[in-house]
């Protein structure tokens, strides 16, 4: 057969632009800070997930370059072999200590934590049960396992129960697996009742905190503190390249779970561990969680002011609880059009369009950042009505 390899590639994108589906990169040429450079141009940054502020703080630059005084600039193997350093250990057990956890375990990205971990956790004769709204990276790491599947309406207790009660009856392990803060929309997973049916039906807990870690919880200890239930989920998986302001992803928990995880997750043994300026940052952003509160109080005095303008306006944020902060549209051409506007005007927030979110909901997702000003926002607040009532969104 005559057959061109590589044509789907070209076509497909195509496709995708001409259904205003494809993503234009832009550019950072600064540090991601609230004033930031892109594209060559000054903007207000309201896209980024550096939450807290952290990714340029002196005492986490500090601790990048003097980890790399002391160790290098890599590790130079895996962990399993020869790259475990002992500032990888430090951060771990710093992390568990600050998390009210017995065990904690690096991972090169939150992504890979999901991809490897959750193949582990259940097989074949066992049943994974997942909120219809998990993230991406939960969805392919339930694909990769061989255990059967089953997805319950978005926090419906009650449907998980039902679930529950029938998957009782038929398999060895049952694995329960949620987002803790849900990207897209902001709100927060009923953690505290899930862990209450799993422990009815012997059922074991998994929930991604990514966005949680560093953000909700006293202290942005993430989910477990938030509803009073530390060292109960079973699994605490998350994410340095959020609030912490660095990059890698995490796992907290017991023991056993600690002992497992770095023993049987494929991505953790045959992926290189993180360069040693990495892991001084995140000693460091943790050190900072635990000596500088008013990052994560500024945090969310930013976000409900923010909240509360964008609503008297007459804009809908959907079910958010949390600084994602969706500016809801529907038409994803419309959010596109939103969003290039706003940077013309200085504000850099992405569209989020389908397959990210269903077709019909596309927004600007605006993530909150604790180094706004209330300039800062009502600058932001100004643009966004304008530019509202010009696409008749409000």
């Amino acid at each position: 057969m005559n057959r061109n390899a590589t044509a789907f590639l070209k076509e497909e994108y195509q496709d995708l632009v001409n259904k205003n589906l494809d993503w234009k990169l832009r550019i950072l040429e600064s540090g991601s800070t609230p004033h930031a450079v892109v594209d060559g141009k000054k903007i207000l940054m309201l896209c980024s997930n550096n939450y807290l502020n952290l990714s340029n703080h002196l005492r986490l630059i500090k601790g990048a370059i003097d980890a790399a005084k002391k160790y290098g600039a890599g590790s130079g193997s895996v962990r399993a072999i020869a790259g475990t350093m002992k500032i990888h250990v430090d951060v771990e057990k710093k992390l568990a200590k600050f998390k009210h956890t017995e065990a904690a375990l690096l991972y090169q990205t939150g992504f890979a934590a999901n991809a490897g971990l959750i193949p582990q956790l259940a097989g074949d004769g066992d049943i994974i049960i997942s909120d219809e709204l998990n993230h991406g990276s939960i969805i392919d790491g339930v694909r990769l396992s061989k255990a059967d599947r089953a997805v319950y309406k978005h926090k419906d207790m009650g449907e998980l129960d039902k679930v529950l009660r029938e998957a009782d009856k038929k398999y060895k392990r049952i694995l329960i697996i949620t987002d803790g803060v849900f990207s897209m929309d902001g709100d927060i997973a009923p953690m505290d009742k899930i862990v209450k049916l799993a422990n009815e039906y012997g059922a074991m807990t998994y929930v991604d905190d990514a966005h949680g870690e560093g953000v909700i919880g006293p202290d942005g200890r993430g989910i477990g503190a938030h509803f009073g239930i530390e060292g109960k989920i079973d699994v605490e998986m998350g994410t340095f390249s959020k609030a912490y302001g660095v990059v890698g992803g995490l796992v907290a928990g017991s023991h056993d779970l600690y002992n497992f995880a770095y023993n049987k997750s494929r991505t953790w043994l045959l992926s290189g561990s993180h360069p040693p300026t990495v892991s001084g940052a995140q000693l460091a952003a943790i050190e900072v969680l635990e000596t500088e509160p008013q990052h994560v109080q500024n945090l969310w005095n930013n976000t409900k002011y923010f909240k509360k303008e964008l609503n008297s306006m007459g804009f809908n944020t959907g079910e958010s609880e949390t600084p994602i902060t969706p500016v809801m549209v529907g038409d994803s051409g419309k959010a596109k059009k939103l969003s290039n506007s706003l940077f013309d005007e200085g504000i850099f927030a992405l569209p989020i369009v389908f397959p990210m979110v269903a077709r019909d909901k596309a927004r600007i997702r605006v993530m909150m950042n604790a180094g706004l000003t209330k300039k800062d926002l009502d600058f932001a607040l100004e643009k966004f009505e304008k530019l509202g009532k010009k696409l008749e969104i409000i």
